[in-house]
């Protein structure tokens, strides 16, 4: 159990804190999986999107990673149904977030409306587009005359940068998506009226962000919560006066093995943790999964490598040539450590492991684990068979390909 240091900071071991982000994250214990996909949601605070689909998209793989195998269905309606449950917007970063936080981005509308700039000059015609939503919405950019000018993806139309910035700065919202497609309606008819109504301060806003990020990520560095919010400058300065007030209800923690806190004024304490994280031994069943790379428990790089001892790069963006693990390499939880990486594709009904690799020091009780995820995936998007192409971990070729064959019956290769 934590024990309490005499400067009433909590000492945790590096095990421990690993075993409370796990239970905080939804992959230890049954009570974190009840309640779907919509409690899932509540439970992160966010969920990034990403346009990438291997075996489905970002924000479908981080449901099947803690609840198993839900449907698309399940997702969409947790994610975008009528009335609005959650809606799009920018916390770490592109992400789906329960309708209830809207209130509490308001700080991040405020700023945006100042700047009037992005990535783009908000256009002159900002007024007719905004108009356009409030008369004929919802709709999407076909709908408004098209995203694109003609040139590389980044080259918007006045009518993409238009509606974006509207977006931004909460004049209109995505509540829903046709395909992969936003639809944007008036905020006034998409958000519930008391939402829309209730009015907080920078302050308010960002000291209740950093507390449900706290939550969310069980045990956390200061980095670690301003990376999920993504504040910087005086909404950073908030965000630590949030915590050293213990306004954002998040109680300062020793993590064993945790790099020291830096800065001014830092004591012992290297982190800070949710309450609840710390109130009982975390118990139950770990999840045995890939993980999306763009999943909250390993988004950022740092954190995953001070957590779990493991590095992780997303190498979509990387070359080819360049490349060390895949195009989209997903890390392999078991036994609440990750175990290894995944680069998969599918080819027909076969789930294909184009890469599959091992951590250090990994034997046959890793092999299995490796097997029965990518065998249960595999079945989540229909497949009935699974190949390996490449092991770069030669030696456990023989006991993954064993385990392939007893988690799928006679199915199952490794080249």
């Amino acid at each position: 159990m934590p024990t309490v240091l005499p400067a009433s900071v909590i000492e945790l071991t590096a095990d421990e804190a690993r075993r409370a982000i796990l239970r905080a994250q939804g992959f230890l214990g049954a009570d974190s999986r009840r309640g779907g996909v919509a409690a899932m949601l509540r439970r992160l605070a966010a969920v990034q999107l990403d346009t990438i689909s291997v075996l489905a998209r970002s924000h479908e793989l981080i449901p099947y990673a803690r609840l198993g195998a839900v449907g698309r269905p399940a997702v969409e309606r947790a994610y975008w149904h009528e009335p609005a449950a959650a809606f799009e917007y920018w916390c770490h970063a592109a992400c789906v977030l329960p309708i209830e936080h809207w209130p509490l981005y308001s700080f991040r509308r405020r700023a945006f409306r100042e700047r009037r700039y992005r990535w783009h000059e908000v256009p002159p015609s900002v007024d007719k587009v905004l108009d356009r939503v409030r008369n004929e919405g919802p709709v999407t950019t076909t709908d408004l005359g098209g995203a694109k000018n003609g040139g590389p993806w980044w080259d918007w139309s006045d009518v993409k940068i238009s509606v974006e910035f509207l977006l931004d700065i909460g004049e209109v919202v995505c509540t829903r998506r046709v395909g992969w497609r936003r639809v944007y309606e008036a905020a006034e008819r998409a958000v519930p009226a008391a939402l829309l109504a209730e009015d907080l301060t920078d302050a308010e806003c960002v000291t209740r962000l950093t507390g449900i990020a706290g939550a969310a990520l069980g045990v956390a560095t200061r980095a670690d919560l301003v990376d999920f919010v993504r504040v910087r400058g005086p909404h950073a300065a908030l965000l630590d006066e949030a915590l050293v007030s213990g306004a954002a209800g998040l109680v300062p923690v020793t993590v064993a093995g945790w790099p020291a806190a830096r800065g001014k004024g830092a004591g012992p304490a290297n982190a800070w943790a949710d309450p609840e994280a710390l109130a009982s031994l975390p118990r139950g069943r770990h999840r045995t999964t890939p993980l999306s790379p763009f999943d909250s428990l390993v988004w950022d790089r740092a954190r995953t490598e001070r957590v779990f001892g493991f590095t992780h790069r997303l190498e979509a963006y990387v070359p080819k040539d360049k490349r060390i693990h895949g195009y989209f390499t997903m890390p392999v939880l078991a036994g609440g450590r990750l175990i290894g990486r995944v680069d998969p594709a599918r080819g027909g009904t076969t789930l294909v492991a184009r890469t599959v690799g091992f951590e250090p020091g990994s034997g046959t009780r890793a092999a299995e684990a490796m097997a029965l995820a990518l065998w249960e995936a595999a079945t989540w998007v229909g497949c009935d068979d699974v190949r390996v192409e490449r092991l770069s971990t030669p030696e456990l070729a023989p006991a993954l390909a064993a385990a392939l064959r007893q988690s799928g019956g006679t199915a199952g290769s490794v080249r």
